[in-house]
């Protein structure tokens, strides 16, 4: 955009707010690959084996997530020079210092940074699958996460100090299904609500979940 007025040297917040643009947008990124690395560690996702690729040089079974470690350091690469660069380049002594022509060589290192880690991001959810069995593994004995639907029906049925009980029962604590039912049996609710409450399990458990994700804009 064309600047008919300038000090010394050229305005350079125009700059500023694109790097702080991108380093939020690379922060973003950043997070969904720290994620990702974290569901294949504890196999929620699996990573797809690639012909020829070495996961290992001891292990041959191993499968690295590289491709998110590779994003996860170019993020942090380019979010270190786009936040230098947006502090620096909108101050200059007295409007007139030069310092800022150094520091702009170093916008290409920037962007080619955040480049690189989103395409070693991009390529690493390629290569990944939901795994739901071990992901139904854990569900299945999750009882204690049926805590907050359970809490909510005794509050609406004016049961004194529902989020104490059911904290009574399940902070900390591993219960099961007859644990749970046992719980619900003593309560002072309708049997109606009893007989629903005792046959939801852990992955019926999702609310309005469905609805409110087809509701939310995407743009």
């Amino acid at each position: 955009t064309y600047n008919p007025l300038t000090t010394q040297i050229e305005s350079h917040d125009y700059m500023a707010e694109l790097f702080h643009v991108m380093s939020r947008t690379n922060a973003i990124c950043n997070n969904l690959a720290l994620d990702a690395w974290l569901y294949i560690s504890i196999g929620y996702f699996a990573q797809i084996p690639k012909a020829g690729e070495v996961g290992s040089s001891t292990m041959p079974h191993k499968i690295n997530p590289i491709d998110f470690e590779n994003g996860e350091a170019n993020f942090g690469l380019a979010n270190a020079l786009l936040l230098h660069l947006a502090g620096k380049l909108a101050n200059s002594r007295l409007q007139r210092d030069l310092s800022d022509s150094s520091a702009l060589r170093s916008i290409g290192s920037a962007f080619g940074y955040a480049c690189i880690g989103i395409d070693s991001l991009s390529r690493g959810l390629g290569k990944i699958a939901v795994n739901a069995g071990r992901i139904d593994a854990d569900l299945v004995t999750a009882w204690e996460t049926l805590g907050e639907g359970v809490q909510t029906v005794m509050r609406r049925a004016g049961i004194a100090e529902p989020y104490e009980k059911m904290k009574a029962l399940t902070r900390g604590a591993q219960i099961t299904r007859e644990d749970l039912a046992a719980f619900i049996a003593d309560l002072e609710l309708p049997e109606a609500d009893k007989q629903r409450l005792t046959a939801i399990g852990p992955a019926d458990y999702v609310g309005l979940a469905s609805k409110l994700v087809d509701n939310v804009p995407l743009d």
